[in-house]
C-alpha cells in the first residue's frame, strides 16, 4: 500500500483539476504542493472551492495569494483539507479566521484483495455530469444555486473521468465518479437519493468501477468518507488511516 498521505494528496489535487476546470467561469490554481479549484458558480459550496496541499510550508508560502483569489471571485466560503495530525497548518489556518467544518475520513483500499461481485444490479458507465450533479444535490439536499451541480458541468481535457450509474425501472437512482490516478482509483460523489436507498446500490455501483480499476491494472483505491458513507466503504474493505478536517473561511 502506497503513503496513504500522499495517496490523498494526489487524489484531492485532481478532484480540484476537475473542479477548477469542469464549471463556468472556474479555474484551476496551483503553486508548488499546493491546489486549489475556485468556483464562483457555487460561492456558498466550500467542499468545491477548496484547497489541498503537501506540507504546513508550502500552504503558508500560498496562502495570502489563494485567499485573494477567492476574493477577488467573489466566493463567499472556502475551505482547506487538512490532515488531523498537522497542527501546524491547522494553527495558521485558525489564525487566519478558519474554524472547523467536519472531518471526513481518509481511506485507501487494497484492490488485490478485493473479492465482491455487483450481483445483478443493472448498471454501466455512461452516466453523464448532469445526473452525478442532480442526484448529489438531491440526496444530500442541497438543490439549485446551494447545490455542486453547477461544478460539475463537464471535465477538463486529459483527466480520466468515469462516471457510472445504477439503474431502477430504467432511471438512474445511483452515481459515483471515479479518476486513475497512476495505480490507485479515486472515488468521488457516491450519491443515492432517500428514496433509492437500502438496496444496497451504492456499495454494488462501486464494486463495479473497483473491478473494472482493477481490470485496467490499479491497485489501490482512495477516497475521502463522510460520516455517513465510512461505514459502508468499511462494509467494502477500506481502511480508516486518518481523519481529513476541513477548515472553512466565511467572508
Amino acid at each position: 500500500m502506497s503513503d496513504p498521505r500522499a495517496a490523498q494528496w494526489r487524489g484531492l489535487r485532481d478532484f480540484l483539476r476537475w473542479m477548477g476546470g469542469g464549471g463556468r467561469a472556474a479555474r484551476y490554481w496551483e503553486a508548488p504542493g499546493v491546489a486549489a479549484a475556485i468556483v464562483p458558480a457555487t460561492p456558498e459550496r466550500s467542499i468545491v472551492n477548496s484547497v489541498a496541499y503537501e506540507s504546513e510550508s508550502a500552504l503558508a508560502a500560498a496562502y495570502d495569494e489563494i485567499a485573494g483569489a477567492y476574493d477577488e471571485a467573489g466566493v463567499a466560503a472556502w475551505s482547506v483539507w487538512t490532515p488531523d495530525h498537522d497542527s501546524a497548518a491547522i494553527e495558521l489556518l485558525r489564525s487566519r479566521g478558519h474554524a472547523f467544518d467536519g472531518e471526513p475520513a481518509a481511506m485507501t483500499l487494497d484492490m488485490r484483495e478485493f473479492d465482491r461481485s455487483p450481483g445483478d444490479l443493472d448498471w454501466d458507465s455512461r452516466a453523464t455530469f448532469e445526473e452525478l450533479g442532480r442526484l448529489n444535490d438531491v440526496a444530500y439536499g442541497t438543490p439549485g444555486r446551494d447545490g455542486v451541480a453547477a461544478a460539475m458541468a463537464g471535465a477538463p481535457d486529459g483527466l480520466p473521468i468515469r462516471l457510472y450509474r445504477a439503474l431502477l425501472d430504467g432511471e438512474t437512482a445511483s452515481v459515483l465518479a471515479t479518476i486513475d490516478h497512476d495505480d490507485d482509483l479515486g472515488i468521488y460523489f457516491v450519491a443515492t437519493p432517500e428514496a433509492r436507498r437500502g438496496r444496497g446500490l451504492a456499495s454494488r455501483l462501486m464494486t463495479a468501477a473497483l473491478l473494472e480499476g482493477r481490470e485496467r491494472g490499479l491497485r489501490t483505491s482512495s477516497l475521502q468518507a463522510s460520516g455517513k458513507g465510512e461505514p459502508v466503504y468499511e462494509r467494502l474493505g477500506y481502511r480508516r488511516h486518518f481523519r481529513l478536517h476541513l477548515y472553512e473561511r466565511r467572508g
